[in-house]
């Protein structure tokens, strides 16, 4: 697999995989920054909390797979809403950010976050989006002039924004989770959920018993409860990074079509540009090579900055309206939770995830607990939505077991995986699972490694 800017040689926090059954208040699963952040607050409340991580790494799934943009800007959202659902929104992201930084996180810069367009489309939706801004009384600044010369028709900047290194940031909370008690464990894969009687089993047998169960995963592995499986898709898109002369002050993402995201970073005292763009629906593609070699040749052509020296992919879930889901996984059911869907967005999200969790266990009101509550109405888009993704999902099945015949079948509910020539992963098309060459999980919701043996070398595709 390519490596991202965020993990050139870090230092590691140490877990140990867990050893034995055990019994807990909060049983959450996931080590990216979404669960990480949840386990720190409700450890925080005095809640008796374990933290497992499938992987040998903390925030080596998704969080560290990021641009480490920080901010509640997050595309065209608030067009999309209702004046009244922008305020919950903007202030749920805005406030979650700022009670994070009374931490003192490292690495942590303000930045104007810019949406910017090259067409006279993308002007108008811009400006519209400019006037929920003043609706709603987010800071804003609305120019044609930036610091790149990137020809902008116009540039929507939200004001006082932020940028991390978003693995120093996840790592800081899992220092202060620890602080207050939270038990954490690496290399503890679940592979089964028994939600009717509330404990969940790892790999090697050992029992989990707890009176809330918190699913960070990204996807949720228990996707089939209420039908999640369909309501949520799933994309991959590919960033880079190269070394630059100096710093920008502000971050950029475009808005077009061919939707690009820039800024820089300092790793190690080394100043980096960072460049992304491109997208499809996760394990569709074999050869994804040219998304980076595009990147790449922008770089070098519209920038003069030499080639990458990292290149790295994110998966990204998104919901039918694009606000994530947060809250109990079903309205009947208060022991079990989810946070997902967070649409590219996923390094604020999390906090908004973190706070609106903790405070629904804690039973403390929050006021966007409607807004993103998985049982929310919209059922129009909501079912447009899942007819377009389930008919996908049942296309890619099929298609998959016919021109893939010999390629490892998922284990999560059994679609044909396609491999994926520049990342070298085997990438599942119906829901998002992702394997190392070797079969082993990098990305759910499936829990088990792929049946390697059933793979003829030459067959299939590979």
């Amino acid at each position: 697999m390519k490596q991202s800017l965020w993990l050139e040689n870090v230092p590691t926090i140490s877990a140990p995989s867990l050893k034995q059954s055990l019994q807990c208040d909060i049983c959450i699963i996931g080590g990216g920054l979404n669960g990480i952040y949840n386990a720190y607050l409700l450890a925080k409340k005095g809640f008796d909390v374990v933290l497992i991580e499938a992987l040998s790494e903390f925030s080596h799934g998704t969080t560290a797979f990021s641009t480490g943009k920080l901010t509640a800007q997050h595309s065209l959202i608030y067009s999309a809403l209702t004046t009244e659902q922008g305020k919950l929104y903007y202030e749920a992201n805005h406030s979650a950010i700022e009670r994070a930084l009374e931490t003192n996180p490292p690495s942590f810069s303000r930045a104007t976050s810019f949406l910017y367009t090259g067409t006279s489309l993308g002007k108008e939706q811009l400006a519209a989006e400019a006037e929920c801004y003043k609706k709603i009384g987010i800071p804003y600044v609305a120019t044609n002039v930036t610091e790149l010369d990137l020809s902008a028709q116009l540039a929507l900047g939200m004001k006082g924004e932020g940028q991390i290194n978003p693995f120093f940031f996840a790592q800081h909370f899992v220092k202060l989770a620890r602080q207050f008690g939270a038990e954490i464990y690496l290399n503890t894969r679940v592979t089964q959920i028994h939600s009717t009687k509330n404990y969940v089993t790892t790999e090697h047998g050992h029992d989990i018993q707890y009176k809330k169960l918190l699913l960070c995963t990204h996807y949720p592995i228990e996707s089939l409860r209420r039908l999640y499986s369909v309501k949520l898709q799933v994309d991959r898109s590919y960033l880079t990074a190269t070394k630059c002369t100096q710093l920008l002050q502000e971050q950029y993402i475009s808005i077009d079509e061919q939707s690009r995201t820039m800024r820089t970073a300092l790793i190690n005292n080394i100043p980096y540009f960072i460049y992304g763009g491109r997208s499809h629906t996760a394990g569709t593609v074999t050869h994804t090579e040219p998304f980076y070699s595009t990147l790449r040749a922008e770089l070098q052509n519209q920038f003069g900055l030499p080639a990458p020296k990292f290149s790295w992919s994110a998966q990204d879930i998104q919901t039918p309206d694009k606000i994530p889901y947060i809250g109990q996984l079903s309205p009947n059911d208060d022991s079990l939770y989810i946070a997902t869907g967070f649409n590219k967005w996923g390094l604020s999200t999390a906090l908004v995830a973190g706070e609106i969790l903790s405070n629904l266990i804690s039973k403390t009101p929050h006021p966007a607990t409607e807004l993103f509550s998985p049982s929310r109405s919209n059922f129009g888009s909501k079912l447009y939505f899942m007819i377009q993704t389930g008919g996908f999902v049942g296309k890619e099945f099929i298609k998959g077991h016919v021109t893939r015949a010999n390629a490892p079948r998922c284990t999560h509910l059994g679609c044909k995986t396609r491999w994926n020539d520049a990342d070298r992963t085997w990438d599942c098309p119906c829901h998002g699972s992702r394997y190392d060459e070797h079969g082993q999980v990098i990305e759910g919701p499936a829990v088990y490694p792929l049946d390697m043996k059933k793979l003829q070398h030459g067959q299939g595709e590979m």
